[in-house]
């Protein structure tokens, strides 16, 4: 990912300013602790790449930049409280690290230091920014929300799931590539498609993710393969298995869904096998594609510079034929 190195080379320069010389320290240790436990930094490097592909500096963008990695390591605190999570990125979740309440408000905490860093901009630009902002994070609540819902309903189709996948991952995607285009003082017609092609994106690379989780490499994958087998998730490869797949097929995967057997392996084979002979695996490759042409062809159509738009599909390209 050479287009991304600059970007996040200058990202990480800035982002140990986050919180560190605030008081007290019960309250900023574990966003410090956060902060600094590593992943992509994909959301706020796309900021940058925005702004800087709308012929403006990027490192104006950076204080949008951090105001999207403080919130999304603002929903991972709360996500790891709701799942009981003892791991985040191989070390400790703050509230297993701390306690409960610490983790409560320390997440509380970073969204409002979110919110703060838009005040380095001027009024209307601050005012677009704040707008977008609350509109992705309510929108991010409600895609977590429909998860949640999800795990006890049987009844899940395909339009919900793309719909959680969307508010929960994809919407804060295109979120950070218009903020990138909104510091830029882009049209707004050019705004709103760079977020449609960020969102697309997202989309796709949810999807991918979720493939990932059943037929990832062990070796580069990051994680337990097959994790969302074996915690029963309603993904798209799970709900479209149970529309392609024969009764008996049916019947297995509902009734493994349903329980938490002692032999995981033995409940992972049978599932993935499920998965490819029903055509399940391969819709769900369709799929990633289908929303991966779909950013592209938005790409298409933004005001940005031919070469600028090679970067960014091949930018694409390369994020859905990840192996981690």
């Amino acid at each position: 990912m050479n287009l991304v190195t600059k970007y996040q080379d200058a990202f990480l320069g800035h982002l140990k300013t986050v919180a560190s010389n605030k008081q007290p320290d019960s309250l900023y240790d574990p966003i410090r602790y956060i902060m600094s436990l590593g992943g992509k930094r994909l959301r706020p490097v796309l900021t940058l790449i925005s702004c800087d592909f709308f012929d403006h500096d990027y490192k104006e963008a950076m204080n949008a930049a951090i105001a999207i990695e403080v919130f999304h390591n603002f929903s991972l605190i709360h996500d790891d409280i709701m799942d009981e999570a003892p791991l985040r990125r191989g070390n400790q979740t703050v509230h297993t690290k701390w306690n409960l309440n610490t983790g409560i408000l320390s997440g509380d905490a970073m969204l409002i230091l979110a919110y703060q860093y838009f005040e380095h901009y001027p009024p209307e630009v601050f005012r677009k920014l704040a707008m977008l902002f609350s509109k992705t994070a309510l929108e991010v609540c409600e895609g977590q929300q429909l998860d949640i819902d999800f795990e006890t309903r049987n009844d899940v189709g395909l339009p919900e799931y793309i719909k959680m996948i969307d508010y929960k991952t994809a919407v804060l995607l295109g979120a950070a590539m218009k903020m990138g285009a909104v510091v830029a003082n882009a049209s707004e017609e050019c705004s709103q498609r760079i977020y449609n092609f960020g969102r697309y994106l997202g989309i796709a690379f949810q999807l991918q993710d979720d493939y990932l989780d059943a037929f990832g490499d062990p070796e580069t994958f990051g994680k337990q393969v097959g994790g969302d087998i074996i915690s029963n998730k309603k993904t798209f490869l799970y709900l479209t298995a149970l529309k392609l797949s024969n009764g008996r097929q049916r019947e297995i995967l509902e009734e493994l869904y349903s329980q938490s057997p002692n032999d995981a392996q033995e409940k992972i084979t049978t599932v993935k096998e499920i998965f490819r002979s029903s055509g399940a695996a391969l819709a769900t490759k369709d799929e990633i594609a289908r929303y991966t042409k779909k950013a592209f062809a938005t790409l298409e159509t933004i005001n940005i510079l031919p070469a600028n738009k090679e970067k960014l599909r091949d930018f694409g390209a390369l994020l859905m034929n990840r192996t981690v």
